[in-house]
């Protein structure tokens, strides 16, 4: 199994390169439409919340994105140097309120939490350090 890794800073003009890093993947192993716009919606929230919530913004810290894995099972590894926060602590919270009255944000980690088979969350070493393996359709 071939693994990918890129390095990016946190900006969200950074989120262009992180796009075409996962289509490189994508287009290399052959994965499919599906397969590629589920990552991309993840990758998107988890870098998006990044750089908006974690790094309060714009920065030249570091965020990593290692892929591996097939049509059957890709895994997704996204580290950075934000202030320890698990993004699928809220996510557990369930929507019980309609849209117009429950508070703004959460939903598009909620999706990103459901489209993953198995999903892990630690704080080592100064790094927020997410595991997601996303099943092939």
């Amino acid at each position: 199994m071939t693994t990918r890794t890129a390095m990016f800073l946190a900006r969200l003009e950074s989120l262009q390169r992180v796009r075409e890093f996962l289509g490189i993947f994508c287009k290399e192993r052959d994965l499919g439409r599906d397969n590629c716009l589920r990552l991309n919606l993840i990758l998107e929230e988890l870098f998006t919340n990044c750089v908006r919530h974690g790094h309060r913004g714009d920065c030249d810290a570091p965020v990593w994105v290692t892929l591996s894995g097939d049509n059957a099972a890709i895994n997704v590894a996204f580290e950075d140097t934000a202030p320890p926060f698990n993004p699928f602590a809220r996510a557990d919270v369930i929507v019980t309120t309609t849209l117009e009255n429950r508070p703004v944000g959460g939903l598009g980690l909620l999706l990103a939490k459901g489209m993953a088979a198995s999903r892990d969350y630690a704080y080592v070493f100064g790094r927020n350090c997410v595991r997601l393996q996303v099943m092939g359709a």
